[in-house]
C-alpha cells in the first residue's frame, strides 16, 4: 500500500517540510550518563502503578548511543526535517544553573550531523522532563521555575543559535498541566484542578519569557510552541451537549491558544471553575501573548462528550462510540476532525504559519518474516494527509507535517506496550526495522 498526494498539492512542493518527531525521555536512555540528572519522569516511573508495564526510560531506544544510526534512518526515509526534544536535566545540573557541557556536546553531534545530511533541526526545549531538583521546589506550581526555564532556553539557544531551524518552547502544555495535575495520569500524578490551571498559566508564562531570549540568540531561526488538540463533538443535538463540547474545547484547546493569540483566557473556563482561577500577575498576559513565528499543532483523535446533570462536576464526560475504527490506544480514527479543527482555528484567530508537529497512530505491530506490514497505519496517515491537504485548500497556511514517531519508544504511562513508530524497535537487541509505513513515506517523499 502506498501513500499518495496529488502532484499539484502544495504538500508536494519544495517549500513544504516533511519530518519525523521524537522526544528525549522516550528514546534516549543514557539516564545516568555524562552528568544527566533525574527528571520527574524518572521519579514517576518508580511510583507503584504509574506505568502499565512497570518499565522506565533508563535505556529506552538507547538513542544516546545509537543516534548516528537513527539519523541515517531519517535520511533514508527522505525526510526534510527531524523534530526532537532537548533534555533539560541533561543540560543544567542543579538549581544554581551549572551547565553540563557533555549534554550540550551530545546535541551538538546530532545537530551537526543533521546539517551535514541536509536535514533541518526542529528542537523542542520542553517535552515533559522537568529536572527533579525543580520538582522538589514545587515544579511548575512555583513561579521561579518559569525563570529557570528562561535561563535554560538562554543556554541552549546561545550554544546552537541558528543551527536549529525552529525552536518550540513547549510540547503540549495541556499534558504537563491537566493530564499531570488534574487527571493525574502523567508525572507528577496529582489530581487538583486549581493546581492544573496554575501550572498551565506558568507554562505559558515561561514560554512568553523565553521568546525574546530565543529571538536574540537565534535571530534567523523560527520560534513558536506546540499545542495538542482533541476537538470535542456533542454526543447528541441537545443544547446541553453542545455546551459541554464547547467547554471541553475551551479547557483542552482554547485555554492554551487564546492567551497566545488574544492575551486572554476563555471566559467559559473561568466561569466554570471560579474557585480555581490561577494567580495572574500584572503583565503576565502581555508576556504570554508575544508574537510567535509558527504554531505547532498535534492531532491524533477527537472526543465525543455529553453533559452531566446540572450541578455535577465534572460538567461533562466522554462517550465511547461503538462500531468505529480505533487505534491500539483505543482512540477513534476520525481524520475529518483535523480539517475542521484547522479551518475553525484559522477562522477564529489571526494565526502564524502552522506545522502539524505530531500525527500518527499506535497499532499492534507484528514482526513476521523480517517485515512489519502495518497497513492500518498507512491508511491512517493517508486519510490524515488528505485532511491536511483539504485544510490547505480551504486557505489554512500549513507549512509542514511531522509523523509521530520516527520509531517505537517509551509511550509514557503505557510503557513499551504501544508502538507508534515508522520504524520497529526490538527493545532487547535495539535492532531497528523500517515498517511498511516508513517505506510508504520513503516512496512518497522520494517522488517529489
Amino acid at each position: 500500500m502506498d501513500l499518495i498526494l496529488p502532484v499539484d498539492s502544495p504538500m508536494m512542493a519544495k517549500g513544504f517540510t516533511f519530518g519525523v518527531a521524537t522526544a528525549s525521555f522516550q528514546i534516549e536512555g543514557g539516564a545516568e550518563e555524562d552528568g544527566k540528572c533525574p527528571s520527574i519522569w524518572d521519579t514517576f516511573c518508580e511510583t507503584e502503578g504509574a506505568i502499565r508495564d512497570k518499565s522506565n526510560g533508563k535505556v529506552a531506544c538507547d538513542h544516546y548511543h545509537l543516534w548516528q544510526q537513527d539519523i541515517d534512518l531519517i535520511s533514508s526515509l527522505n525526510m526534510d526535517a527531524y523534530r526532537f526534544s532537548i533534555s533539560w536535566p541533561r543540560i543544567i545540573n542543579n538549581v544554581k544553573g551549572t551547565v553540563n557541557q557533555a549534554g550540550l556536546d551530545f546535541y551538538r553531534g546530532i545537530i551537526d550531523t543533521l546539517k551535514e545530511k541536509g536535514i533541518k533541526a526542529y528542537a523542542t526545549l520542553y517535552h515533559w522532563d522537568l529536572p527533579q531538583y525543580w520538582a522538589d521546589r514545587g515544579g511548575w506550581l512555583n513561579r521561579e521555575t518559569t525563570y529557570a526555564f528562561t535561563e535554560y532556553a538562554d543556554v541552549v539557544s546561545q550554544e546552537f543559535g541558528d543551527d536549529i531551524t525552529a525552536y518550540s518552547t513547549f510540547n503540549e502544555p495541556w499534558c504537563s498541566s491537566f493530564l499531570s495535575y488534574d487527571l493525574g495520569i502523567h508525572a507528577p500524578g496529582i489530581k487538583n484542578k486549581r493546581m492544573a490551571l496554575q501550572v498551565a498559566h506558568h507554562l505559558l508564562l515561561a514560554h512568553g519569557l523565553a521568546l525574546p531570549v530565543l529571538k536574540k540568540n537565534a535571530p534567523n531561526a523560527k520560534h513558536g510552541i506546540v499545542l495538542n488538540f482533541t476537538p470535542a463533538y456533542p454526543a447528541s443535538n441537545t443544547h446541553a451537549d453542545y455546551l459541554a463540547a464547547e467547554l471541553s474545547d475551551a479547557e483542552t484547546g482554547h485555554w492554551f491558544i487564546q492567551p497566545l493569540m488574544e492575551k486572554t483566557y476563555p471566559q467559559s473556563v473561568l466561569n466554570a471553575y471560579p474557585e480555581d482561577r490561577p494567580l495572574i500577575l500584572e503583565n503576565d498576559m502581555k508576556i504570554i501573548g508575544s508574537p510567535i513565528d509558527f504554531l505547532g499543532v498535534n492531532y491524533y483523535t477527537r472526543s465525543v462528550v455529553r453533559a452531566n446533570k446540572i450541578g455535577e462536576n465534572p460538567y461533562y464526560q466522554e462517550v465511547k462510540l461503538p462500531d468505529v475504527d480505533r487505534t491500539a490506544m483505543d482512540w477513534e480514527i476520525y481524520p475529518k476532525a483535523l480539517t475542521r479543527l484547522l479551518t475553525q482555528l484559522n477562522h477564529k484567530y489571526q494565526l502564524p504559519p502552522i506545522f502539524i508537529t505530531e500525527n500518527g497512530a499506535a497499532f499492534d505491530d507484528r514482526l513476521e518474516n523480517g517485515a512489519i506490514n502495518d497497513e492500518p497505519r498507512i491508511k491512517y496517515f493517508q486519510t490524515h494527509l488528505d485532511a491536511v491537504n483539504q485544510a490547505i485548500d480551504k486557505g489554512v497556511n500549513i507549512q509542514g507535517y511531522f509523523a509521530w514517531s520516527l520509531m517505537d519508544n517509551f509511550e509514557w504511562a503505557e510503557g513499551y506496550l504501544k508502538r507508534f513508530g515508522l520504524v520497529y524497535v526490538d527493545y532487547k537487541s535495539q535492532k531497528r526495522i523500517v515498517k511498511n509505513s516508513g517505506k510508504a513515506f520513503q516512496k512518497l517523499l522520494g517522488s517529489r
